[in-house]
């Protein structure tokens, strides 16, 4: 079958800007494409999404939508820019709104969320990004999916401000690239592997 990758954009800016974090993710995006992947690119802030930790807040809340998309995904990747050290304020909301599906099962009884895979994104202009990657991660974690190793790429530039990673030339950085396309591989092997040997339920199914 073929595999489905998600990226949920939490910029603060809807898709009529430019996005640092969704330029830093086509590098991993490009890998997608050779190896047969399908990759849809959501950007959180072009959607009405309510505040609560449910699957559906009821009237206007355009979460739904996303999360109809999560469900039909293999690969799940959160892309975040940092202020002050942390993710977004979108990021956090799409958190605690995949947070409100972790209760819905599977065929085997499951988190809807077992054997999928997750990933992150992060560019900022200063110092935060290994502590947002570890928030968002562990998040992943505990609500189901499975965090193969290597799954975060970034890029952060001087401390005060300047260019961020478009300005900047970001895409001649070896490393921000290089875990791009690591976490991509990463991702499609772990993604693979689950298709052919599911995890067993076994002591994981919800009562």
């Amino acid at each position: 079958m073929e595999l489905k990758a998600l990226f949920l954009n939490c910029s603060l800016k809807n898709s009529n800007e430019p996005s640092n974090t969704d330029a830093l993710y086509k590098e991993a995006e490009s890998i997608f494409h050779e190896e047969g992947v399908e990759s849809e690119t959501i950007r959180a802030a072009d959607y009405n999404i309510s505040y609560g930790i449910s699957e559906d807040e009821g009237e206007g809340d355009e979460w739904p939508i996303i999360f109809e998309k999560v469900k039909a995904a293999d690969i799940v990747i959160i892309g975040t820019p940092l202020w002050l050290g942390e993710k977004s304020s979108v990021a956090t909301l799409v958190i605690e709104r995949l947070y409100g599906g972790s209760g819905i099962t599977n065929e085997k009884g499951q988190s809807v969320y077992y054997n999928k895979v997750g990933g992150v994104v992060i560019t900022g202009n200063e110092d935060g990004a290994k502590n947002a990657a570890r928030s968002i991660l562990y998040a992943f974690s505990h609500i189901g999916f499975t965090v193969p190793p290597n799954v975060d790429t970034y890029w952060v530039g001087e401390a005060g401000p300047g260019a961020s990673y478009i300005e900047a030339n970001g895409h001649k950085n070896d490393f921000s690239v290089g875990h791009a396309k690591t976490m991509a591989h990463n991702l499609i092997h772990f993604a693979n592997m689950f298709q052919k040997h599911a995890i067993p339920a076994e002591g994981n199914t919800m009562e």
